[in-house]
């Protein structure tokens, strides 16, 4: 392997991506009995900026008895070169044949991904469809964002993680290593993971409730991380401040899938952040949350860390604020910095619908505070195609623009404000109130875009948008069932590889994978009933159906619902003595 290798890496793109052996790398010789291969979907540059399989991967080479190694989706010319020099995927670490690892996990970020699961497989020599692996072959385990709704994938997987991996990867890993002690059966072992909180077994269909880290402060959290041997999206090393979000927007998937809040608390975080700037040499260290604005004591946290940070000569970077809650005191050091504010929608009856708990005033006052400490850069997120949504609500968004261009001006700033404009197209979602609603069609999504392409034809203004064919796809994925994993290995079988970078994605190979595949798939754009069985729930993720079919009325009524930092709202989350911070 090694001296094949050596020669694979010079015809390759980023050998660097490949190579391994990075900075603060944990012992690989320990002894062990279990040895553990985290799967990251994508390439080596997205995973290693990956929060979560950092803290897996590291939670895993600190428990005694275990080693974890990393396999990031190897780009297309290295696929190639392992194909031609007849060699298997293989781990980062030690270079192993994926398959020898006696677990191996996937972790799955989004839908556009789901191919990438099959081209990995196919790379390990794996067999795609679990029930077709017998003895010979580790168990394969899937985690991530997208459990929310595993039902697409989960033909692929031998059991699916639902939840956070703190407490459900280690309890299986755990029990994995007592079975193989016992020399029990892949089956044995699948039908005891089946009774561990957040482990669904596709084969036993048995309903699970997703597994909570009920205390962050005594949860794991690594500050000896990796630091990597290119660049990477996410070049910097951050602290997660909290899980959760209050605001209860209707569209969010991950503010209802991550609950109940949870918070670090100041002395914690601050010892997490000086152990990071000591170990790993970064420049930038970030602050993680849903809403890191909403954190109680982010002042008196970022004046801390700001101590610390500036005696190492590191910067700090703040994360998009929501417009409510926008602290100018934390900025005012901070000229001429970019800032990212998110108002969803364009209209203040939108905003209403979709519960984002903003007003008017606060988008004045917040923006008044931005541009009056000497911001050059000013980033609006918008969603197009919001339940209720009319031409006046997407006009609404060209007046935020014209509005943010007026207060600039009242100040009178010498230098020129760029503004971007970004929107992206509502994806009805499992766990959120609109679940139930129609995706709109790819006509309706090109229209609003044109419209707002014209409109938007204003000096030092730039305006981009998340494309219409993706999203479709996107969409369909989202609310699946199993129905459409036979779609899923027919367009990797025509091509359909690492679809979530536009310049890869083939909208018409995914149509033909559809056909060839006999696969529903419309129905799972035309929306569901309130009272039908939607593919997802056997999985408890904490809120109830009940809980978002009343918001769901709220929003149609109009009505907002206020966020629970203060008294909680009854979604059905809170398994603790407390759902607010």
């Amino acid at each position: 392997m090694q001296d094949k290798l050596k020669d694979i890496l010079m015809n390759v793109h980023k050998p660097a991506r490949y190579v391994g052996g990075e900075y603060n790398l944990p012992d690989m010789d320990k002894p062990c009995k279990e040895r553990v291969c985290l799967c990251f979907s994508d390439k080596y540059e997205v995973g290693m900026s990956n929060i979560g399989t950092r803290i897996l991967y590291h939670m895993l080479n600190d428990t005694p008895d275990v080693v974890c190694e990393r396999c990031y989706a190897p780009d297309l010319d290295m696929a190639d070169q392992l194909k031609k020099h007849g060699l298997p995927l293989f781990s980062l670490e030690t270079k192993r044949d994926v398959k020898s690892f006696d677990l191996i996990g996937f972790s799955v970020q989004f839908e556009l991904q789901f191919t990438n699961i099959v081209y990995m497989l196919d790379l390990m020599g794996i067999p795609y469809y679990a029930e077709e692996r017998g003895e010979e072959y580790p168990p394969v385990v899937a985690g991530g964002p997208c459990v929310v709704n595993p039902m697409p994938f989960a033909p692929f997987f031998d059991a699916v993680l639902i939840g956070e991996g703190e407490k459900n990867l280690s309890e299986l890993v755990a029990l994995h290593i007592e079975c193989r002690d016992k020399k029990l059966s892949k089956k044995e072992f699948l039908l005891k993971a089946a009774q561990l909180d957040g482990v669904y077994v596709p084969s036993l269909d048995n309903p699970t409730k997703r597994a909570v880290v009920k205390d962050l402060d005594k949860a794991y959290y690594p500050t000896k991380i990796l630091v990597p041997n290119c660049e990477i999206v996410h070049d910097r090393s951050s602290i997660e401040l909290f899980r959760g979000c209050a605001n209860g927007c209707r569209f969010c998937q991950a503010g209802f899938y991550y609950r109940p809040i949870r918070k670090r608390n100041v002395d914690t975080l601050v010892r997490q952040a000086c152990e990071l700037m000591d170990n790993t040499g970064y420049d930038e260290l970030g602050l993680l949350s849903l809403s890191t604005s909403d954190y109680p004591q982010l002042k008196e946290l970022v004046d801390k860390i700001k101590v610390e940070s500036d005696k190492r000569k590191i910067k700090l970077a703040l994360p998009s604020l929501r417009l409510d809650s926008f602290e100018a005191e934390i900025y005012e050091e901070m000229q001429g910095a970019s800032l990212t504010f998110a108002p969803e929608a364009g209209t203040q009856r939108l905003r209403d619908v979709i519960n984002k708990n903003i007003s008017e005033d606060n988008i004045l006052s917040s923006l008044t505070s931005a541009l009056k400490y000497g911001v050059k850069n000013v980033k609006l997120y918008f969603i197009i195609g919001l339940p209720t949504e009319t031409e006046e609500d997407l006009q609404g968004i060209v007046d935020i623009v014209k509005l943010v261009k007026d207060i600039h001006r009242q100040f009178g700033k010498s230098k020129l404000l760029n503004i971007v404009v970004s929107t992206s197209v509502f994806i009805p979602k499992p766990l959120t109130p609109f679940q139930w609603e129609r995706q709109i069609s790819i006509e309706q999504m090109r229209e609003k875009q044109a419209f707002l392409r014209e409109k938007l034809r204003i000096k030092n203004v730039k305006y981009s948008w998340h494309g219409a064919e993706s999203s479709v796809i996107e969409a369909i994925f989202a609310r699946g069932d199993k129905t459409l994993a036979a779609a899923i290995v027919k367009a990797y079988e025509l091509g359909c590889v690492f679809d979530s970078w536009s310049e890869n994605f083939d909208y018409d190979k995914w149509m033909r994978a559809f056909e060839e595949s006999a696969t529903d798939y419309l129905r799972f754009l035309e929306g569901f009933g309130e009272d039908e069985v939607l593919p997802w729930d056997i999985i408890d993720n904490g809120v109830s159906k009940r809980y978002l079919i009343e918001e769901k009325r709220r929003a149609y009524a109009g009505v907002c619902t206020p966020n629970c930092l203060g008294k909680c709202n009854g979604c059905g989350a809170n398994r603790l003595e407390k759902c607010h911070i």
